[in-house]
């Protein structure tokens, strides 16, 4: 048996998607077990999850996300742009189109311009509510760990959010899992590190599930966006500097990010 696969990316977050839009592929109870074999970057394809497109009886398609931990993910931002497009190439879908995740439905508006793909994504709204502990009187959540600030904010994901004076001073690898598994947050929470330089939010993000540093987050921008605007920080145009490239968040009557994603090899896996 062999399965067809794709490998996408999107600001180098990077994703492996099988397609099941017409049929299962992988069997129900050996997705976790199939990403974390295949995130594996030494045995594996390489990979921060893996998508299942799949068919929608409330939305155009739907997305799944598995990660390396073998845990199922609600929603990615990042994620969300490389299944429209390969949804897009394959035809399932037009410039606009709906799909359903575990945060709900999102819309999304893509499209080429000078063969470079980029997507909009309407993002679920903010909601500063993943704290165990009461909110403010400004209505912000927040606690002190490890020395930190942190606030808290779901936007389909559970995130954390610190503010810190220069992003590259933060040791990631120690200070990630302390806030990532902190009780302050119930299920935990990806931890994203933000500077404010201008106009522009630097970010860099520790996920959960894959447990490590990632090249960028769409969530966590999202996110990150949020607290500064809610804080007075930012506007309601929002340029992001992920490791990996930008990502635009715009506040209005919806959320939308924008951001691109590339298509990087296709293959098969003897299985």
């Amino acid at each position: 048996m062999e399965i067809a696969f794709t490998k996408l990316q999107g600001n180098g977050n990077d994703f492996v998607l099988i397609d099941e839009h017409d049929g299962e592929v992988v069997p129900e109870d050996m997705k976790g077990a199939f990403a974390a074999l295949f995130c594996d970057r030494r045995f594996g394809i390489g990979a921060d999850g893996i998508l299942f497109l799949q068919a929608s009886e409330t939305a155009e398609i739907r997305m799944r996300l598995f990660q390396p931990d073998e845990s199922e993910a609600e929603m990615c931002g990042n994620g969300i742009r490389c299944l429209a497009k390969y949804a897009y190439d394959a035809g399932y879908v037009k410039e606009t189109c709906s799909v359903e995740t575990g945060a709900g439905i999102v819309a999304v508006t893509m499209g080429y311009a000078d063969d470079e793909f980029t997507a909009t994504i309407t993002m679920p709204a903010p909601a500063f509510e993943r704290s165990a502990v009461p909110a403010t009187g400004d209505g912000e959540y927040k606690e002190e760990i490890r020395g930190f600030t942190v606030y808290a904010a779901n936007t389909g994901v559970p995130h954390a959010v610190v503010f810190v004076k220069e992003i590259g001073a933060v040791d990631i690898a120690a200070i990630g899992p302390a806030i990532r598994n902190h009780p302050t947050f119930l299920e935990g929470a990806n931890v994203n590190f933000v500077e404010i330089a201008g106009d522009v939010l630097r970010i860099r993000t520790f996920e959960r599930g894959v447990e490590g540093e990632t090249e960028s987050c769409g969530t966590g921008a999202t996110a990150s966006a949020a607290v500064a605007r809610h804080l007075g920080k930012a506007g309601d145009t929002v340029r992001v500097e992920t490791k990996g490239g930008p990502l635009v968040i715009r506040f209005g009557e919806t959320v939308t990010m924008e951001g691109p994603a590339e298509t990087v090899f296709a293959g098969v896996i003897p299985f």
